[in-house]
This record gives C-alpha cells, structure tokens and sequence, in this order.
C-alpha cells in the first residue's frame, strides 16, 4: 500500500489468520531492533480507514475458497526499500551474490536477537540493490555513489512463539536457511558485539516498545500479559551467549568452522 507519507508499505492486517498477536510481536521487534541497528525494513501503524477499504475492494483477505474482508483501523505497515514497480526485492541470491552483501555482519546480530526473543521460525530476509550511502553509508567506503546489494531482517511474527507468547527455545529456530551467512564464525568472540549489546540492552526501550503498541490490538488483559512477557525478556538476556551456543547442538550444525 502506499502511505500518506508517499512511501510503500507491506501492510499485515490484524484480521490476518496467524493472529492479531503477531502484529504486536512484529512492532516490538522493530523498536528493539533499532536499538541494536540491525538492517530492517522501517515500519509504522498504518490507518486503513472504511472509505479505503470501499474504494479498494480488492483488498481482502484469502484463505483458501473463502474471502473475508479486512476490518478498518490500525494495521502494522513495514516499509518496501523503494517503489515497487522499479526495485527489485529477492529473499534469495545466489552464493557468488550472498558473497557481495554489504551488511553479512547482521545475519549474526539477528541470530542473537531471535535467540534472546524465542523467534520459533526460521530468520527470513530481504534482499535488494541500492546505493549503499542511503542504506548502509558505513559500507559505502566514502563513495556516495557506491551501490550494492543490503540485506533486511523482516517477518518477526513468531517471536516470543507467535500468538503463544511463551519462549519455546531449540537449536534450529531462528537460524537462516542459507549456511553461507555463518561461514565465517569461528567461535562466541563473532557474536560479541551483539551479546554485550543484549545483555545491556536498557529497560526503557523495552519500555517504550511496550507504549507503542495500539489498544486495539490488545483488547482485555493482553497488556498486562505483554508487560509480564516483557519482564522475561529481560531476564533472559544473560543467557543469549548460552542460547547461541545450543545451535551446535542440533541435528545440522550452522557453524561448521566453529572452533570449541
């Protein structure tokens, strides 16, 4: 969709059949994940309003051989990296591309994240060509007109388990499907940065995601559940290390030149 504010949006709907939960999971993630600056698409709340939905009856929701409409008010919108006539966005490259990636440093950062989150999905991402001094300008080596391929981290519906809001932890959950982003990990030392940044992380962040969330999508109690759920994230930070580590512990291991 495209926004009062003139930029595109992949709006998820709070009619959506995983659940309107998944929304508040996806507007957490997007606060935290600034906080930490890992590459994601920009999000907002978006209003679609009666007269929209009247003018655009195309817009609905599909669920097999039923169609349902989609309810006015306030939808979670994360941002499309352009206009999506002219840029192309993939969610798969080729290795030699994967190679020439300006951010590979964030499929780390995001492993942590999910671990200390209970991501219960597999890491999704985006990928798209840009001029980098607009998109990741510390790769852009000084030259404003460098352009290159930067990855994404979208699709954060599943954390804290999705609609379950419990933290379900296995050696596989979070991890992307494509190896080639942990090639290079030789050890915890790779993933530093991001577990000293974790296991910092303030509370007032936490804080201020938990504010950000619209009331309608936490009708009754939720809030109050979201806020004891919050509490817990934050007691987990000093485990992130240890959740990270459990990934050498699974039926595949990511991390092959991981020396113990």
């Amino acid at each position: 969709m495209e926004a009062a504010d003139g930029h595109h949006y992949v709006v998820k709907f709070t009619d959506n059949p995983q659940h309107r939960r998944v929304l508040v999971n996806e507007k957490v993630a997007s606060v935290l994940l600034a906080h930490l600056d890992i590459s994601q698409p920009e999000s907002r709340i978006i209003e679609v309003t009666e007269d929209f939905l009247r003018e655009y009856p195309e817009v609905f929701i599909q669920l097999g051989s039923s169609r349902r409409p989609v309810s006015p008010g306030w939808h979670f919108g994360s941002r499309f990296p352009g206009n999506p006539i002219t840029q192309a966005v993939y969610d798969i490259l080729p290795d030699a591309l994967m190679k020439k990636v300006a951010n590979p440093e964030d499929f780390l950062g995001v492993l942590a994240f999910d671990k200390w989150a209970g991501n219960s999905d597999s890491r999704q991402a985006i990928f798209f060509r840009a001029r980098l001094s607009d998109w990741r300008p510390n790769q852009a080596s000084g030259n404003p007109l460098q352009v290159g391929f930067v990855a994404q981290m979208m699709d954060h519906g599943y954390l804290f388990d999705g609609p379950n809001w419990e933290f379900r932890d296995a050696p596989l959950f979070g991890l992307f499907f494509r190896p080639i982003v942990y090639e290079q990990v030789r050890g915890m030392a790779d993933f530093a940065p991001w577990v000293e940044r974790i296991q910092n992380f303030p509370e007032e962040v936490v804080d201020r995601a938990l504010r950000e969330i619209p009331e309608s999508w936490l009708p009754g109690d939720e809030r109050d559940q979201l806020t004891s759920l919050l509490e817990n994230l934050l007691r987990r930070r000093k485990r992130v290390e240890s959740l990270i580590e459990g990934c050498t512990g699974g039926r595949i291991n990511p991390f092959p030149n991981w020396k113990q």
